[in-house]
């Protein structure tokens, strides 16, 4: 298992090297001297001029932020998540001072305070101004850090949209603050708790603790998960809960998986058109990113269409994959099978002959569509 870990975090890491990698020094006012950002941008971020990226802020970039960017940039490769933009402050000489808070109130003291606020007054606003940036923005922090980015819930709206708290050490009064806390935030939120059973028995006890009082909170708003990991020391632990963190945080934004077809598309009562325009609606709305329907889940959707006998279904999804792919045979394939199912056999087969000089995609051939409409041809000979 340990060998499996760490060839992850290597494929992971060293995949990171496709994208852009640069660092800068950034002169907070708040604090009052220069703190260094390390930042990756993804691979065609130049490129792609018009598009936005949401943003992973990473506290204790120093050694957090390659095994962040790494996944980031593997998750995205496989469309699992969306490419982001990586934000990693370097803390190792400050992280102690930076995380300060007052023993009695637990609340950010002395340079926890200033720190609190550059983030959200200096250093996001930064990024926002200088990067193409969309509207959802996750904080990830360990230990002493991952206590601190809990303060930002506290704000209304919360700063971040997605919270990766891993192993925290956690402040006095924190885990009834934040049960009583959650449940009040009105936007969507994400947050992802992870310890291991040989972390360090304080933190781990606490972060239990938590657990035990975020579980039952049943806010329509709280997207919460947590992992204790088998034998996950208070170290490996990072490995293995950032790449879960990502997964279920951004699970809506993966392609339709063959889970996903059998267990939702098959037993829908509901149009199966619907739940695809719905699908990307909610990464619109929760990611601020409008993308193009993938191929993958045009196939699914028209698949389970045929299925479960939904043509109306499957003549919407076959129109939308048309305007959105028109170069290509998708809209006409599912297009012609519509028409075909409901007794409209010489405009399948017009709608095949139409497509002679398209783009094939995945399985489906301009051999498959000439085919089909020469068998329409022959079996009423028209």
């Amino acid at each position: 298992m340990k060998k499996a870990i760490l060839l992850l975090l290597f494929l992971a890491i060293s995949i990171s090297v496709s994208a852009q990698i640069k660092y800068e020094e950034f002169s907070s006012d708040r604090l009052g001297e220069t703190r260094r950002l390390k930042i990756q941008l993804p691979r065609n971020y130049d490129t792609n001029e018009l598009k936005v990226y949401p943003v992973v802020i990473v506290l204790d970039g120093d050694y957090l932020f390659e095994p962040v960017a790494g996944n980031v940039d593997y998750f995205s490769y496989w469309e699992d998540m969306p490419e982001s933009i990586v934000v990693g402050v370097m803390q190792a000489a400050t992280r102690y001072e930076d995380c300060n808070y007052d023993s009695e109130n637990g609340l950010p003291a002395d340079k926890g305070a200033d720190f609190f606020e550059f983030l959200g007054l200096e250093l996001l606003p930064y990024i926002d101004q200088n990067y193409r940036t969309a509207k959802f923005v996750i904080g990830v922090g360990h230990d002493f850090t991952a206590n601190f980015l809990n303060y930002y819930l506290f704000k209304d709206p919360p700063l971040f949209n997605g919270y990766i708290i891993l192993s925290p050490d956690l402040a006095p009064e924190q885990t009834s603050r934040l049960a009583g806390r959650i449940p009040m935030i009105q936007t969507q939120l994400f947050y992802y708790l992870a310890t291991g059973t040989d972390d360090i028995k304080g933190l781990m006890e606490g972060t239990e603790a938590l657990n035990s009082a975020l579980k039952p909170i049943e806010a329509k708003n709280f997207n919460y998960y947590y992992d204790n990991f088998e034998r996950g020391t208070h170290y490996s632990l990072v490995g293995r809960g950032i790449p879960n963190a990502l997964e279920k945080i951004f699970s809506v934004y993966r392609p339709i998986s063959k889970q996903e077809y059998k267990d939702v598309l098959m037993k829908l009562d509901t149009p199966i058109s619907d739940y695809l325009t719905e699908k990307y609606q909610i990464i619109e709305d929760l990611f601020g990113l409008t993308n193009a329907i993938r191929v993958n889940d045009y196939i699914a959707t028209a698949t389970a269409s045929e299925k479960r006998k939904q043509w109306e279904s499957l003549r919407v999804i076959a129109e939308m994959a048309s305007r959105e792919y028109p170069e290509t045979v998708l809209g006409p394939y599912y297009l012609g099978g519509y028409y075909e199912e409901t007794g409209e056999p010489k405009k399948a087969m017009r709608t095949y002959q139409a497509a002679y000089d398209k783009e094939e995609v995945d399985f489906i051939t301009v051999d498959m569509l000439l085919d089909k409409a020469d068998d329409i041809k022959s079996e009423f000979g028209y």
